[in-house]
């Protein structure tokens, strides 16, 4: 069994029991969990120290599951997605089937399909979406590489999925654009 192989069974293992993993994105080192696991959500927010007034990102394995969270998606967020060649997170409204608390106040879920092999098969394999929000402790810098990553965060979550796998990171944030069904765009995050 490869290693990837190895820590997703790991990491499934971890989040199917409601746990929170440390674990690298196509972009930084994400705090995940199950997204539809409200009580797991409330961990990530206190693990960053968070307040749960803001909003989390989360990851999808395709525009299939997508649009199971989402009401309707805007037809310009499909060729944003299918032109895209660098890590995009599209804030899509009308969000649907997940916890409450990964919901913004206007209904609204910030969604990326990640570009690294791990976190797409991660978020197949688990079929829901993924909470990938940046390992640090809110208000702090985040980490562009795990060397970086405090020990509070690595000591309280579940799971740290191995340091050799974050050679697929950017080290960088994604761009954050909200798109509103009329064909509304607003750049959150260039």
């Amino acid at each position: 069994m490869s290693i990837i192989d190895s820590s997703i069974a790991a990491a499934l293992e971890v989040l199917k029991r409601g746990g929170v993993i440390l674990y690298p994105t196509d972009t930084v080192w994400g705090i995940g969990c199950d997204a539809t696991n409200e009580a797991a959500v409330a961990r990530v927010f206190e693990i960053k120290r968070r307040s749960e007034a803001k909003s989390l990102v989360l990851l999808a394995s395709d525009l299939d599951m997508v649009a199971k969270h989402v009401r309707e998606i805007p037809s310009i967020a499909i060729d944003l997605v299918e032109v895209n060649d660098a890590p995009m997170t599209i804030i899509y409204p009308g969000a649907q089937y997940l916890a409450p608390n990964v919901v913004a106040e206007d209904g609204s879920v910030g969604i990326r399909i990640p570009m690294n092999d791990f976190c797409v098969q991660l978020v197949r394999k688990l079929r829901r979406p993924l909470v990938s929000t940046s390992a640090n402790i809110s208000g702090e810098d985040t980490p562009s590489c795990f060397a970086e990553i405090s020990p509070e965060i690595v000591s309280a979550v579940d799971y740290v999925v191995p340091e050799s796998l974050e050679r697929d990171s950017t080290g960088r944030a994604s761009q954050i654009i909200k798109l509103g069904l009329r064909g509304e765009v607003q750049i959150i995050r260039p």
